[in-house]
């Protein structure tokens, strides 16, 4: 019986001491209140951009050939060095053309020669043919020959220059100002006018081209950000612009210069053409590069950590927002873009308002909480 009544009295004491605890409304116990982190929405500026692969090509490129067949006797240039826009950097033996040259104006001569004889002839039967002296047949004849003669001047003009021409090819000149790369035959080496394959190679370095793909949608969207691209380019840097080498910013900002007309039809994609100053030729074309572009400025972003925020089964995004009264309830968010370790939010959330960040697993739909402050790292934004 004793042990009974100790066992009745612990059991009366519970239950009083249960009635008598202070409680928060709805009865829930304040003892037990759940404590959780969270952060309060501030708006801050936010601007994203894309970083777009592609190659590097250069701004002026021209691919040496020579124009008239013959022995490369002297190469006048260093492998990987400057050159300037008429400097000559192949000699082709010139003596067969010099000997086609002079022949051509040896042919001219003869036929200036014969116009002058003709001509002489055509004078006396002019004067002849009034008086009877000649018949009129051989009046024509005469005049007949001299307009002949007078052809084959022309004919022989054109000879000469036409060897001169081909003479002035046995300098092989640099058409642009710029670096030039291997030379592709050596002194000794047989070329021939019109070949394929080039014997050296110059491009201008100074500006180096950076040409990106985008998506059609992607595209339509940019040229309502960049007005730019709808007149064919810009002729000025812009800070929204900038070359990616590994990864890193380099080089100074870039100019849009060129969107494609024209949809690709198996990819879906417009070719975006971007260019950079490279005064110190770091960028060499054909390397893999990424241009980074501004896409969407904003001063007053509401971004959420990705750790604050569930994907719902139909899709939706949700937050479990701390209202004013302490109590805690899920609520659907509106997001468009990752940035960092954030979401962007386009609706759903307001500045002021309390989101949970850690102890979700904690509460439950319309439960009070007690709110700890959470210390979040700055935000990573490109």
């Amino acid at each position: 019986m004793k042990r009974y009544f100790i066992v009745a009295g612990i059991l009366a004491a519970v239950i009083a001491g249960w009635y008598l605890w202070p409680k928060g409304p709805g009865g829930q116990d304040m003892a037990m209140k759940p404590e959780v982190s969270v952060v309060t929405i501030r708006t801050v500026p936010v601007l994203l951009t894309r970083d777009l692969p592609g190659r590097t090509s250069a701004l002026r490129m021209a691919e040496i050939r020579p124009q008239v067949s013959g022995i490369i006797t002297k190469r006048f240039f260093e492998e990987g060095g400057m050159v300037r826009k008429g400097q000559q950097l192949y000699q082709i033996d010139p003596a067969p053309l010099q000997a086609a040259f002079n022949s051509a104006r040896a042919a001219l001569g003869r036929a200036e020669a014969n116009v002058k004889s003709v001509q002489a002839k055509a004078e006396r039967y002019t004067e002849l043919v009034k008086i009877g002296g000649v018949s009129r047949q051989e009046f024509d004849d005469v005049r007949a020959s001299l307009a002949q003669n007078k052809a084959e001047v022309a004919i022989a003009q054109a000879e000469v220059s036409t060897a001169r021409v081909n003479l002035d090819y046995t300098r092989v000149m640099s058409p642009i100002s710029g670096r030039i790369g291997q030379s592709k035959v050596t002194e000794g080496a047989l070329v021939n006018a019109g070949q394929a394959a080039a014997i050296a190679v110059v491009q201008q370095l100074d500006s180096i081209y950076v040409d990106v793909s985008r998506s059609s949608k992607e595209m339509m969207q940019m040229r309502e950000r960049h007005p730019e691209l709808k007149s064919g380019g810009s002729g000025k840097p812009s800070s929204a612009v900038r070359l990616l080498v590994d990864g890193k910013p380099a080089g100074l900002p870039g100019t849009l210069k060129f969107s494609d007309v024209t949809v690709n039809p198996t990819t879906g994609t417009v070719l975006l053409r971007v260019l950079f100053p490279n005064p110190d030729h770091a960028i060499l074309p054909g390397m893999f590069v990424h241009a980074r572009l501004e896409e969407w400025r904003e001063e007053k972003a509401i971004l959420v950590p990705q750790k604050s925020a569930a994907r719902n089964v139909d899709g939706s995004v949700s937050v479990w927002v701390v209202g004013k009264d302490g109590k805690v309830n899920p609520r659907t968010i509106v997001v468009t873009e990752i940035i960092g370790d954030r979401w962007l939010v386009s609706g759903g959330l307001k500045e002021g308002e309390k989101v949970v960040y850690e102890g979700v697993m904690k509460i439950r739909p319309g439960m009070d909480v007690k709110t700890v402050e959470a210390v979040l790292p700055a935000v990573s934004v490109k």
